[in-house]
C-alpha cells in the first residue's frame, strides 16, 4: 500500500512490549497519536498525544489528513472500536491497521469458552436491553462495559429481569501485570473488581428468555388493544418472510408488534403511526426488546409520510388501507418488494379482492375462535375474520 498517512494500532495491557516492530516504528514516526488516556499511557506517549473526545469524533483524525498519524485502540480496533468508523470515511490507500487480540478473545481464552458460540456485545453507550434478544438459559455473553459502576448496574438489571442466578465474571486489565478475573452471582454482586474494568462475561441462568418463533405472546407488548394478535401476527410474519438486514415499512403500526418481531429477525423497521399515544407504545416496546436502534418511529399519516422514507424490502399494512394508500405504496416500492395487507372491514375486504385479481399473489380469509365459558360449559367465541393479501411487486 503506497504511503498511508494513518496507522491504526491495537494495543493491549502489555503496552509497547506487545506491539510489532511495524507498530512501534509507526508510533516513533507519528506527528500525532490519538487514543484514550489509558492507551496513551500504555504506549508512553506524552507531548504528541491527543485524547479522544467524548463522544467519539472522527473529524479530529481527518483534520490531520496527509500527516503521519497514529490511532491507538484497545485490542482489535475493528471490533467495537474506532477502526471501522475511521475506515468508512477514508480511501483504502490512506490507512493501514495492526491489530492485537480483542477483549472478547482474551475473555474467552481466560474462561475457556468457544468464542464462535458466544454473543459479543458492546454496551459502552448502549442500554442493557440490547441483551434481551440474546438472553436464554445457558447463553454465554461477553459485554464490553463503561466502568465498574456499569458492571454493578448490569448485575442489578439482570436480577430485576429474572436473571439474578446467572454466573457473572468481571475481567480487568487482561494481558497486563494487573490482570484480574473474578466470578460472582449476578444477584449478589455489589462492587467492581480492582483495576479498570474491561468486560463482563455472563452465563445466563434463571428466566426462559423470549421465544424465537413468530407470534410472541400479546402480553409481552404494551398496547391499548390496537395490536395484531398473536396467531394473525404469526401468519403475517410468515408472509413477510423477514431476513437479516432487510427493511420493513409497518404502516398503521399500532403497538409496533410486527416491527418488533421483524427486527428480532435481524432487520430494521420504520413504524408509521398517526397517533402519538400509539407511537409512544411502539417506542416503549422497541426499547423493552432492546431494539430501539433497529426501529424508527414516524408519527404521521400514510400515505403522506411515505414520500421521505427509504425504500423497503417488505411492507405490512395492518389496517386503514384504501385505494390512495395502495397507489402510494405501489408506486414507491421496487420490483421484488413483498407486500402483506390485512382487512377486517367489508370495504377493505372488497379492495383486497380487487387487488388480488389485478396483481395476483395469495388471498386468504382467516377465522379463529377461542374457547370461553358459557354457563357451566364452554363454547367457541369467534374473533372477527381477517383477510390477508400477500404479493410480490
Amino acid at each position: 500500500m503506497a504511503d498511508p498517512w494513518l496507522i491504526i494500532i491495537g494495543i493491549g495491557e502489555d503496552g509497547l512490549a506487545g506491539l510489532s516492530d511495524a507498530s512501534r516504528n509507526a508510533l516513533a514516526e507519528a506527528e500525532t497519536v490519538f487514543g484514550g488516556e489509558r492507551h496513551l499511557a500504555l504506549a508512553g506517549i506524552t507531548d504528541r498525544g491527543c485524547r479522544w473526545p467524548v463522544p467519539f469524533d472522527a473529524e479530529m483524525v481527518l483534520s490531520r489528513r496527509g500527516r503521519p498519524t497514529v490511532v491507538l485502540a484497545s485490542g482489535d480496533p475493528f471490533w467495537h472500536g474506532a477502526g471501522g468508523s475511521l475506515a468508512e470515511t477514508l480511501d483504502r490507500s490512506e490507512w493501514v491497521a495492526h491489530t492485537a487480540p480483542s477483549t472478547f478473545s482474551l475473555v474467552a481464552a481466560r474462561l475457556g469458552w468457544r468464542l464462535e458460540s458466544v454473543v459479543c456485545l458492546g454496551l459502552h453507550a448502549a442500554p442493557f436491553e440490547r441483551l434481551v434478544p440474546h438472553l436464554a438459559r445457558g447463553a454465554r455473553i461477553i459485554c464490553l462495559v463503561r466502568d465498574g459502576k456499569a458492571a454493578g448496574d448490569l448485575a442489578r438489571w439482570l436480577t430485576a429481569h429474572g436473571w439474578g442466578a446467572s454466573a457473572l465474571w468481571t475481567l480487568a486489565a487482561l494481558g497486563g501485570p494487573n490482570e484480574s478475573v473474578a466470578q460472582h452471582r449476578a444477584e449478589s454482586y455489589t462492587s467492581a473488581s480492582a483495576g479498570n474494568l474491561v468486560a463482563v462475561a455472563l452465563e445466563a441462568r434463571g428466566a426462559q428468555g423470549i421465544p424465537r418463533s413468530s407470534g410472541l405472546s400479546d402480553d409481552l407488548f404494551a398496547h391499548d388493544g390496537q395490536i395484531t394478535k398473536r396467531p394473525i401476527r404469526a401468519l403475517a410474519l410468515s408472509a413477510l418472510a423477514p431476513r437479516s438486514g432487510e427493511r420493513l415499512w409497518d404502516i398503521g403500526a399500532g403497538s409496533g408488534s410486527i416491527s418488533v418481531e421483524w427486527a428480532l429477525c435481524g432487520g430494521t423497521a420504520i413504524a408509521v403511526e398517526a397517533r402519538e399515544d400509539r407511537a409512544a407504545y411502539i417506542r416503549s416496546n422497541a426499547a423493552a426488546f432492546g431494539l430501539a436502534h433497529r426501529i424508527t418511529v414516524t408519527t404521521a399519516k400514510a400515505p403522506e409520510a411515505l414520500a421521505s422514507l427509504e425504500a423497503p424490502d417488505a411492507v405490512f399494512i395492518g389496517g386503514g388501507l384504501d385505494g390512495a394508500m395502495f397507489d402510494a405504496v405501489w408506486s414507491r416500492i421496487s420490483p421484488g418488494t413483498r407486500v402483506v395487507a390485512h382487512a377486517v372491514t367489508i370495504e377493505t375486504d372488497a379492495l383486497l379482492g380487487a387487488l388480488h385479481q389485478r396483481h395476483g399473489g395469495e388471498l386468504m380469509r382467516v377465522e379463529i375462535a377461542h374457547a370461553g365459558p358459557l354457563g357451566r360449559y364452554r363454547s367457541w367465541e369467534a374473533a372477527r375474520p381477517v383477510v390477508q393479501w400477500s404479493v410480490v411487486r
